[in-house]
């Protein structure tokens, strides 16, 4: 009777097989029939679970992780969607659960689960306003950072910071921001052709967001941001991509057809922070923005450009115009502004009353400048307020050495008010001490010294200082 029944069953698979091989037209003609697929359905939340839950947050706050891991085991498998604490929270567990690891394969398994939380907190809460995907995906990646030391690229954790920052942008979390840039940077330095502008790109991006926390009075992160971003100026810096040299390779072909003046201030700024304002791809972004749009950056970018062809006149127009674009009276290149204005009417254009009257007007922006002083001490040196209209050649040429006491005078305050000149001011007070009129020479013009300690260095100088002789 078995072996009857074998063989009525074996006859009815043969043809249904040789039909699954060759169907019949009529098969073909036939529409084929696809399942829906089925629904998840939320888990149920139980009581268990709702006391779970509490069992293990109690125990959390009071940092008893150990009390706190089964309960929340529970909860994080049998009901995932009860709360968002058990992801917050988890995160802690785990990272105690982590610390009792005495084994590889045990620390893996911790690995391995402090990712599913993550993954479980997109599934279940990612929609969450307070804590969005993006910050999700930025913790994620914080934690793979910290505990995947054995991956060396860590290509997954920087798509995950990648979206989370450029979501989150100035409510990025601050170490979110440094692991994003940290990981680029490895990037770049495992292959520098392929990241190289990847790399500058996301540099960018992180320094103008930590500088816009920076800047932010209400932000309670203000002053971590500000940190965070000398920080990451530094990583740029040793990096090798900081150089004038590669970012001309990436963006000398780019310039040319860039036509949004943000986009070609945002590439302005870059270089000026990278101090590369000598490029040439700098100053072609600086005519293009300046022709789109005079602004105070593309201004002095114009300026930079003249100054290295030699066209002074047109370097201090070109610096007046930032000066009149300036939209913060305490904007800090103001000073710089007026230095440079007042340095070329020093040095290219000898022009030394033009030179001091921009180094005050720096000085007004800034007083402690001491490069401003040490300028207007060397303009002094080289004048010749007394003339012999109203004294002899003889009384002339030793009233003329007074402007060495004036310009002394000028070289002391500069390393009083600014340590960083004092090695440029003593020196030239040495030089320019031993031009001072000697003993004798004042005992000649007796009558105009007249005895007296003060003395008013006359002419466009027109500054009282102390009456002393060459030693």
């Amino acid at each position: 009777m078995k072996q009857t029944l074998f063989v009525l069953l074996l006859a009815m698979c043969v043809p249904a097989a040789v039909s699954a091989k060759k169907p019949t037209k009529a098969a073909e003609t036939q529409p084929t029939v696809v399942a829906a697929p089925e629904v998840e359905e939320d888990p149920v939340i139980t009581e268990e679970c709702m006391a779970a839950a509490s069992m293990f947050s109690t125990s959390a706050k009071n940092n008893q992780y150990a009390d706190a891991y089964e309960p929340w085991l529970q909860v994080f498998n049998e009901c995932p969607n009860y709360t968002r604490a058990t992801y917050t929270t988890g995160e802690k567990i785990l990272d105690w659960k982590y610390s009792t690891c005495t084994t590889d394969e045990e620390k893996a398994a911790v690995k391995k689960m402090m990712m599913l939380n993550y993954d479980k907190w997109l599934r279940w809460f990612g929609n969450d306003k307070k804590y969005p995907k993006a910050y999700i995906l930025g913790r994620k990646g914080m934690t793979y950072c910290k505990y995947f030391e054995e991956d060396s690229l860590k290509m997954d954790a920087y798509d995950w910071l990648k979206e989370s920052v450029t979501t989150m942008q100035k409510n990025s979390q601050i170490n979110v921001i440094k692991n994003f840039i940290e990981v680029s940077c490895g990037l770049y330095k495992a292959d520098n052709e392929k990241y190289a502008e990847q790399f500058i790109a996301d540099y960018t991006l992180s320094n103008n967001l930590l500088q816009s926390i920076a800047d932010d009075p209400a932000s309670k992160n203000a002053m971590a941001a500000a940190q965070m971003k000398e920080a990451i100026d530094d990583l740029f810096a040793r990096s090798g991509a900081a150089s004038c040299e590669k970012l001309d390779e990436l963006y000398a072909a780019q310039v040319k057809e860039l036509t949004h003046l943000e986009d070609l201030l945002k590439l302005m700024k870059l270089y000026k922070r990278i101090r590369c304002t000598e490029s040439d791809v700098y100053f072609a972004a600086a005519e293009k923005a300046h022709t789109l749009q005079p602004t105070e950056e593309s201004a002095a970018g114009c300026a930079r450009m003249c100054k290295k062809k030699g066209d002074w006149t047109g370097a201090i127009d070109y610096y007046m115009q930032a000066l009149t674009l300036t939209e913060d009276e305490n904007d800090e290149d103001i000073d710089d502004y007026e230095y440079e204005i007042a340095y070329i009417y020093y040095a290219n254009l000898k022009r030394y009353v033009d030179a001091r009257t921009a180094a005050l007007r720096s000085l007004q922006s800034n007083p402690q400048q001491g490069r401003c002083y040490l300028l207007i001490g060397l303009c002094y040196a080289e004048a010749r307020p007394f003339s012999e209209n109203d004294f002899s050649a003889a009384q002339c040429r030793i009233l003329n050495k007074t402007v060495y006491w004036a310009a002394v005078d000028q070289f002391k305050k500069a390393k009083e008010v600014d340590a960083t000149c004092a090695a440029d001011a003593d020196k030239f007070i040495a030089s320019y001490s031993k031009y001072f009129p000697t003993k004798e020479e004042m005992f000649d013009l007796a009558n105009i010294f007249n005895g007296q300690n003060r003395f008013l260095v006359g002419g466009w100088v027109n500054e009282w200082t102390t009456v002393r002789a060459a030693k």
